[in-house]
């Protein structure tokens, strides 16, 4: 893991007026939506759209994403001959159910990027449903551009058959297992969404509960929810005295010829320092 996400916002790739004002969204990242904000009859509006912004990366500030269909919607194919263009950072695959699905998608993708000349993307697959839950670790270690697992829970409870509340029972041994098995498989795991934007403090709340369960930040859907989720998700002091520590002694180490060294008794190595770098990063933020 050698980036931190706290925020990711889905903005609606079918309106004109959110992708312009995304430009400006202190988000860590924004994802133009092509899925669930998006109606079929405006599928095909909402790809040039975001084709068109993509044309206008540099004026974005935050990392830029871009989501697609379902694998089983069979829309994906055509999402990504519009996407997969120069300045997209990463694409977010929602309901992905098994390793198998997502290393079919990884494979168009290349085949994409060599056609293009364009520099490997990453991605993140969305865990939504039973079948997803269960094979969350397998998604999460299939494919090196694999940065983090998001968690889809309104899909879940779907398919689990529950009633969504905004604490529902039913999706706990899914929110606590998703970060478990994206952090054994070296990646990060965003949360869910937050859906009533006027709930502050039970946004607030929600975002504790996803930090202490190990999710680094949260997918988000209102520009409002930037801030709290932010200050919720920022490092704290212990995280940062030891990336502080990590980076010190690393940089040390390699110095000396040296690729790997070891801190307060755990073994480091480039992968934990450009970790830890990142952090600092977003502290100083």
């Amino acid at each position: 893991m050698t980036k931190f996400y706290r925020s990711l916002i889905f903005v609606p790739g079918n309106n004109p007026r959110f992708l312009e004002k995304a430009k400006s969204l202190p988000a860590d990242i924004v994802c133009f939506d092509l899925e669930d904000s998006v109606p079929d009859n405006e599928k095909k509006k909402a790809r040039n759209l975001i084709k068109k912004a993509l044309k206008e990366r540099k004026k974005y500030s935050p990392s830029v994403y871009a989501r697609t269909n379902s694998p089983i919607s069979g829309k994906i194919p055509a999402d990504l001959q519009e996407i997969v263009q120069n300045g997209i950072d990463g694409i977010v695959i929602p309901k992905v159910n098994n390793a198998k699905e997502l290393k079919k998608i990884e494979k168009a993708i290349s085949s994409l990027e060599k056609k293009r000349k364009l520099k490997p993307i990453e991605l993140m697959p969305s865990i939504e449903s039973s079948e997803g839950v269960v094979n969350a670790y397998d998604i999460a270690s299939s494919s090196k551009r694999v940065s983090a697992l998001v968690f889809g829970v309104f899909d879940l409870l779907n398919d689990m058959g529950i009633e969504y509340t905004k604490q529902p029972e039913g999706a706990k041994y899914a929110r606590a297992k998703i970060p478990v098995d994206a952090r054994a498989a070296g990646v990060l795991a965003l949360d869910a969404i937050w859906q009533d934007i006027k709930d502050e403090k039970g946004l607030k709340n929600d975002c504790e509960i996803g930090k202490e369960l190990g999710y680094s930040g949260k997918t988000i859907i209102h520009p409002d929810q930037i801030s709290v989720t932010h200050k919720s998700f920022h490092p704290n002091k212990t995280e940062i005295e030891w990336a502080k520590k990590v980076c010190k002694i690393y940089l040390k180490s390699s110095k000396k010829g040296k690729g790997a060294t070891v801190v307060e008794g755990k073994m480091i190595d480039e992968v934990h320092y450009k970790r830890a770098k990142a952090l600092l990063e977003i502290a100083k933020k």
